[in-house]
């Protein structure tokens, strides 16, 4: 968005190891984007085409690729399917023969297949098909590629059962795949995008119990907090079923768990829990809950004005 934008740029980010991505962009996003010299990934030939009126002739984008294939194993699958993502690979070459025809110079591709991926093979496989399409595509059209987004879907364990991306087999696999790389791809800059990998286990959400309930032989803690601050772990940001954050209590953490309690919101709704069944040491008014892997999609991606109670507070620890 253009506000991500303004705070890259804002960061001291050199506009070139910048990108701009994403379905809709508005004409001030578009003229920002351009004005700063940051690399936009187009959606579509309309895109195109208020690029081309707001910029004129002489600019250098990247296409952004629907491709044939999915992410395997991807929580959220972005590829390969009927999408507001990227351009299908079919209509491809007519729209790089649309971009020549107003001006603009494809310098690259992106595409994003899927995210929050926990096999190696899976991203490996991936970013391979990717490789391959590219170069297909480059040696059909003759488009020079200087940039090639492989995308991310990088995933991070959320939930008992996961286990950890094995990131070195990641690298190993991805290592093999450019030494042997096309020639068509020699010279390009690969680009891979690491957003949740890198954060979503560095934030923590806290929320302190107010109040400790017995209903129908369920205890209930019930928080100052809830799915206004932290959307993602109250089941409700795209999860079919389910299932606990991991959850402490950061009040008595080295305590052992001697019962089960369900965590919930002060918002009234049902939909306002954090954690059912949660194992935990006694925990009373007053005591802290910490829920982890809050670092991607907290505060950012929750309702915060969802019946006026106040935003949380952020701090860099």
């Amino acid at each position: 968005s253009g506000g991500e934008l303004a705070l890259a740029l804002a960061s001291g980010m050199p506009p070139a190891q910048i990108g701009f991505a994403g379905p809709g962009k508005r004409d001030d996003e578009l003229r920002a984007a351009l004005a700063a010299g940051v690399l936009l990934s187009v959606e579509s030939t309309g895109e195109l085409d208020r690029i081309a009126a707001l910029a004129g002739a002489g600019r250098r984008v990247a296409l952004r690729l629907n491709p044939d294939f999915e992410l395997k194993g991807a929580g959220m699958r972005m590829g390969g399917r009927a999408t507001p993502f990227g351009i299908d690979i079919a209509d491809a070459p007519a729209a790089i023969a649309h971009a020549r025809g107003l001006g603009i110079a494809v310098a690259g591709f992106h595409v994003y297949a899927g995210s929050q991926t926990l096999s190696a093979a899976a991203i490996v496989e991936g970013q391979a098909a990717t490789l391959a399409l590219a170069a297909e595509l480059a040696e059909a059209t003759g488009v020079e590629i200087a940039h090639l987004n492989l995308g991310g879907g990088f995933g991070i364990p959320y939930f008992a059962a996961d286990r950890a991306l094995d990131l070195d087999a990641v690298g190993t696999g991805l290592a093999a795949l450019l030494a042997d790389r096309s020639p068509r791809l020699r010279d390009t800059r690969i680009v891979v995008e690491l957003g949740r990998y890198i954060v979503g286990e560095a934030g923590i959400y806290l929320t302190r119990v107010v109040d400790r309930k017995i209903s129908r032989g369920t205890t209930f803690l019930v928080t100052d907090g809830g799915l206004h601050h932290q959307l993602a772990a109250s089941g409700n940001f795209g999860t079919v079923i389910r299932r606990n954050y991991p959850i402490a209590n950061a009040s008595r953490f080295a305590a052992a768990a001697t019962a089960t309690y369900d965590v919930v919101g002060c918002l009234c709704t049902p939909l306002d829990r954090l954690g059912n069944a949660v194992a935990l040491p006694e925990t009373q008014v007053g005591d802290l809950i910490a829920i982890f892997m809050a670092g991607a999609y907290g505060a950012t991606a929750s309702p915060a004005a969802l019946l006026g109670h106040p935003p949380a507070r952020e701090l860099l620890v």
